[in-house]
């Protein structure tokens, strides 16, 4: 049907899109005519993710600077000979490739990927499942940034993507994301694929010992020293569900313990971990304007470092309970030691959530009685009250 309705011969269209032989089974055929004769899909999510295409090599190449979408994985977005960022072509926003004449770094970096990729493969690791989980890493320290107020180098690099064009400070976030922190994902994941860190990751846990990972560890500053900030290793190395998630992995792949059906091991992203597209970020932020802070909208109305410092108090004392899964093993002392101590920090973290959260919903708006109510305090009437 699509061949008729484009002119074109079913090979041609073969060569032309990857998607076409990615048949589903319940399309019709000759022997099944009650059966649909065909289905709506994303390009995106059954090929590989759509990006824009560089106009000044469709020039060159056709005579014509038109717009052009191609399929492009995460780590193909670099136009080298005319220095572009080329974007996502699925969010709708009006640019399609950012200049990156001023931040050569992002340039080099996917020169670096290329070498990153080949030591993944000597090493039996796709290069897809490397970047994914360095990007994942990267993309939330990125979120955490907003807060580190060492941070010079991602300000100053998405300054120079935007130069010159209009948008907030919030949208530009969403959009030069990817381009701005390309440089550290290629950097974090040549450093994840090195043996030496692993065993670093390995001496941070007590070489498999009954404790936590510390927050001051070798891994830690290893990957502040990679990524060119030294102070980061205390901020990231026990903080941050990806990053905590692959040295866990890690460390129950060292330890020989039975292998869990739900662990997917260190090169895997958990679909909750995966950073969030340019288009859903803008379509968030349509939401949050829409909502106008009129406080029917959590976003809208809590700031988001608040935001994201109850998350990674939430999101830390889940990863310290994840870590008991293997606890009830060993020495009665060590066991109960680690039981005691993991419970213990992760109560702590709930309990200041739960705090945070609270003083944020108060300065919503929320009622402070409700606030009480929700969160299980005590709202009894006091001495003072009684006088």
């Amino acid at each position: 049907m699509l061949a008729g309705l484009c002119g074109a011969s079913q090979e041609t269209l073969r060569r032309t899109l990857p998607s076409w032989n990615h048949e589903e089974d319940e399309l019709s055929d000759d022997d099944d005519a009650g059966a649909p004769l065909a289905l709506w899909r994303v390009g995106g999510t059954v090929v590989r993710p759509v990006a824009f295409g560089c106009r000044s090599c469709a020039a060159r190449r056709t005579g014509q600077a038109v717009r052009v979408v191609r399929y492009a994985e995460r780590w193909e977005r670099v136009c080298g000979r005319h220095g572009r960022w080329l974007l996502d072509a699925d969010a709708d926003q009006p640019l399609e490739n950012l200049d990156l004449s001023k931040s050569p770094e992002v340039v080099v970096a996917q020169r670096r990927w290329a070498v990153v990729a080949r030591r993944a493969r000597r090493a039996g690791v796709e290069p897809a499942s490397v970047f994914g989980i360095a990007r994942a890493v990267v993309c939330r320290w990125w979120e955490h940034s907003l807060r580190w107020e060492q941070e010079e180098i991602w300000p100053l690099r998405l300054q120079q993507v935007a130069a010159g064009l209009g948008g907030g400070v919030d949208w530009w976030r969403a959009v030069g994301r990817d381009a701005v922190v390309f440089p550290e994902v290629v950097a974090v994941a040549g450093t994840l694929l090195d043996p030496g860190v692993e065993a670093l990751v390995w001496a941070d846990s007590g070489w498999g010992g009954p404790r936590p990972l510390p927050g001051d560890g070798q891994f830690g500053r290893c990957l502040g020293e990679v990524v060119g900030r030294p102070w980061l290793g205390p901020l990231v190395a026990t903080d941050g569900r990806p990053l905590v998630s692959w040295q866990a992995a890690l460390i129950r792949r060292r330890r020989h313990t039975a292998v869990d059906p739900y662990d997917a091991g260190p090169w895997r992203v958990r679909a909750d971990q995966q950073p969030p597209t340019m288009a859903a970020l803008l379509r968030e932020q349509t939401r949050e304007k829409t909502a106008g802070g009129s406080g029917t909208n959590w976003r809208s109305t809590v700031p988001p470092e608040q935001r994201m410092f109850i998350t990674n108090l939430i999101e830390a004392a889940q990863e310290d309970l994840l870590q008991l899964r293997d606890a009830h093993q060993g020495r009665t002392a060590d066991a109960a030691r680690l039981l005691l101590q993991r419970l213990s920090h992760s109560i702590d973290l709930l309990d200041q959530a739960l705090r945070e959260t609270a003083l944020a919903a108060v300065t919503a708006g929320v009622a402070l009685h409700d606030v009480e109510q929700w969160a299980g305090l005590d709202t009894g009437p006091t001495d003072e009250d009684d006088q």
